[in-house]
């Protein structure tokens, strides 16, 4: 494949969408081809997966959703984004921004719901045919912080669209932070992939976004 792939990874309200869409603008502004997806979502049935997995009142429909069916919604998500998205833009040769990959499902699900890595890991290998980013962008602001942005970023869509994304982050603050213990031990087994951006005004995040993805480019 000639194209390359970036993902954006971080806690809900790290400001991952937000560096992801000011990167897919400065590329494009250099002539580069850029498509831009998010996870869960990108595709038409990845949209209807999203729904379910996010939507904070899909469980008071249908009860709780196991951990394992939430990985395996996932990964259905992800499956379908590779087969009609990301393999065919790759293979056009064009950079692909993704807004979470299987890093999110490793801390979310892996650490955050206790299913651990290796059953993560086995699935993506039978799912995904191990498909990883080139580069990983990693936002790891203060916990606190990103969870307070995540919850009004919520409201205001509630607001406005009558229904929220607000599912993981009525969690408590102890699935939280085993969620960011989980991104800083993904960091440090993926040095060579993962590049981690701490706190930061949005401009400095991006300037340090800009230059990971840049250096990248050129090796």
């Amino acid at each position: 494949m000639a194209g390359f792939f970036i993902t954006f990874e971080g806690l809900d309200g790290s400001g991952k969408t937000t560096q992801l869409r000011r990167l897919a603008t400065f590329l494009a502004g250099q002539g580069r081809d850029v498509v831009s997806l998010r996870q869960p979502g990108g595709t038409a049935l990845g949209d209807r997966i999203r729904s379910v997995v996010l939507d904070s009142r899909t469980e008071a429909a249908v009860g709780r959703i196991a951990p394992m069916t939430e990985m395996a919604l996932m990964f259905a998500d992800r499956a379908q984004a590779i087969a009609e998205v990301i393999l065919p833009a790759l293979e056009a040769g064009k950079i692909v921004l993704c807004d979470r990959w299987t890093d999110s499902t490793e801390a979310y699900q892996g650490f955050g719901r206790g299913l651990g890595t290796d059953k993560v890991l086995e699935m993506h290998h039978a799912v995904c045919g191990d498909l990883w980013p080139a580069l990983t962008i990693l936002l790891l602001p203060d916990l606190q912080a990103s969870l307070k942005r995540a919850r009004r970023r919520n409201d205001r869509h509630l607001a406005a669209v009558g229904m929220d994304e607000n599912r993981f982050e009525a969690e408590n603050d102890g699935f939280y932070g085993r969620i960011h213990a989980a991104y800083t031990a993904i960091q440090e087994r993926e040095k060579q992939r993962v590049v981690a951006i701490g706190d930061g005004t949005l401009d400095e995040v991006e300037t340090a976004v800009r230059s990971a993805v840049l250096q990248r480019l050129q090796d």
